[in-house]
């Protein structure tokens, strides 16, 4: 079976993205992103699934700095609802729980049922791990937010489902592969993902996205950073619709290069049907 590689233990939300955007494929779980990216490159994985942006959290900056570089291209995205479980050991009651432990961010997402509880609330590397260790420890006063898949996989109850405070929590996630998968400049809903540097000039970012709003060109993510920890080095991500080859994207993309450093496409890949839940076409 082909194998999808994705950051972080069995159980976490990006190994239930992996299932759910590709269930025929093998998820594969590695220690870091750049793990992941790797097991790509190398051929040991066919695609990797990549977190880069978390309707609370906002963007995954590790995503930022090493895809850019990275080698490969993006092919896809899919958007993976975050589903918050209270996982305990088999037999617990929610009654017996006194600390909760998880991933940092995901904490911060159930203020709720902590304050209910009047739980402590104990920081771990990740979701899934946390639920690792309330498995190992068996101790009925430790519980874990984490995926129900979480708790299939290390044999835990699931105490309570959707304790996360808002229902829209959504993360996004790329899918990269070694090599491109452009469609047909004709196909409908397309997206195109491209970074770029603005050159030292005065209102030089202004002029490089006027090309976007006078052809019509619908952006949906600009993202910047820094590049090598330099203050003037400003790298932005951009997300827009279209095709590079359709006519209107055509014309924005060379307006932008008379303003740019450099400019790079990462992925030409089909929007996710998710997207038309959200308004869109």
């Amino acid at each position: 079976m082909t194998q999808i590689a994705f950051q972080g233990l069995p159980g976490a939300y990006s190994d239930l993205a992996c299932r759910t955007a590709y269930p025929t494929m093998a998820p594969l779980p590695c220690h870091t992103f750049e793990h992941a990216i790797d097991a790509v490159r190398s051929g040991t994985a066919a695609l990797a699934m990549l977190p880069c942006e978390n309707s609370l959290a906002g963007r995954v900056p590790d995503i930022h700095a090493l895809l850019p570089g990275s080698g490969l291209s993006i092919i896809g995205e899919h958007f993976q609802r975050v589903e918050h479980c209270l996982l305990g050991p088999r037999g617990a009651m929610i009654a017996d729980v006194r600390r909760v432990h998880s991933h940092a961010v995901a904490l911060g997402q159930v203020r709720a049922i902590l304050h209910e509880l009047n739980a402590d609330a104990v920081v771990q590397a990740d979701t899934a791990g946390s639920a690792k260790l309330v498995a190992e420890w068996g101790r009925q006063e430790d519980a874990a937010i984490a995926s129900a898949l979480a708790a299939e996989i290390y044999g835990l109850d699931v105490l309570r489902a959707n304790v996360e405070d808002a229902a829209h929590n959504t993360t996004r996630f790329y899918v990269v592969a070694q090599e491109p998968r452009v469609p047909l400049p004709e196909t409908p809903g397309l997206m195109t993902t491209f970074v770029f540097r603005v050159r030292n000039v005065p209102a030089a970012l202004y002029k490089a996205l006027g090309g976007f709003a006078t052809n019509g060109v619908n952006m949906s993510r600009l993202e910047s950073y820094m590049l090598h920890g330099e203050f003037t080095a400003t790298q932005f991500l951009c997300d827009v619709d279209g095709h590079p080859e359709q006519p209107a994207l055509a014309r924005a993309l060379e307006e932008l290069s008379f303003f740019t450093a450099e400019a790079r496409v990462l992925g030409v890949y089909p929007r996710a049907v998710f997207r038309t839940k959200l308004g869109g076409d």
